[in-house]
């Protein structure tokens, strides 16, 4: 058995007979318990009443976190001529079309969110079944599908998170860093289960968010009053 650190065992100790806390005191323990040597982020994930495996029950949508992430998020856009120049102004990392491609296929992604123009999607659409699994398929709900490539080069960048429900009906993404002060977490946090609430599909039946329980990187899991959560 993996013997556990000190940090580690201080850290679950802290944990013990916490439940169901408000937003700023579950904050308040992830960030206190985070121990890596590194920035970690701070994760939160949403246990939803549906199931994703039906098309009126499919959570999905996008949401600027007012903080920002925290993180250097590379961007790849697929476009040509002027578009292609539009995003490579925008900051795009990576601009292309075939020779994008065939990079993707060759096996190397090295990009965090992927952006198109319309016309080049039946190019794009040939590599579903690299970019479907990693959520990383352009798609014009989530406004990765766009004539207006340097705005969404922008808001990828800014602090813009893609969410989308799982088999389970979970919902998870990065909220920030355990460096942010606590409030502009808070603000982060709210402003996720705010979107993910207004994405609430057709189909769903009963309590539409269960559960709600943030932590960071490395360390231990608490829940979040839904309540609290919700609040404006």
């Amino acid at each position: 058995m993996a013997k556990i650190s000190k940090k580690k065992a201080a850290a679950r100790a802290a944990f013990e007979g916490k439940d169901n806390l408000t937003v700023e005191d579950a904050i308040s323990l992830v960030k206190g318990a985070a121990s890596a040597k590194f920035d970690e982020t701070v994760e939160i994930a949403l246990n939803l009443g549906v199931d994703p495996r039906h098309a009126d029950q499919m959570v999905r949508g996008v949401v600027t976190l007012p903080a920002g992430t925290g993180k250097d998020v590379r961007v790849a856009v697929f476009a040509r001529g002027p578009k292609a120049d539009e995003a490579k102004e925008a900051g795009a990392d990576i601009v292309g079309a075939e020779d994008l491609m065939e990079t993707i296929q060759s096996g190397k992604i090295e990009f965090d969110r992927c952006i198109a123009t319309p016309d080049m999607m039946p190019l794009v659409g040939r590599l579903g079944k690299i970019l479907g699994p990693r959520n990383l398929m352009p798609n014009p709900k989530v406004g990765t599908v766009t004539v207006d490539v340097a705005n969404a080069v922008k808001a990828a960048k800014g602090g813009e998170v893609q969410f989308k429900a799982e088999k389970a009906g979970v919902v998870h993404a990065g909220i920030g860093k355990v460096s942010f002060e606590a409030d502009k977490l808070a603000q982060n946090l709210r402003a996720f289960v705010d979107a993910v609430n207004r994405a609430k599909p057709s189909g769903a039946k009963g309590t539409y968010m269960k559960k709600v329980s943030i932590s960071s990187t490395m360390g231990p899991g608490v829940s979040v009053d839904v309540a609290s959560a919700t609040a404006n």
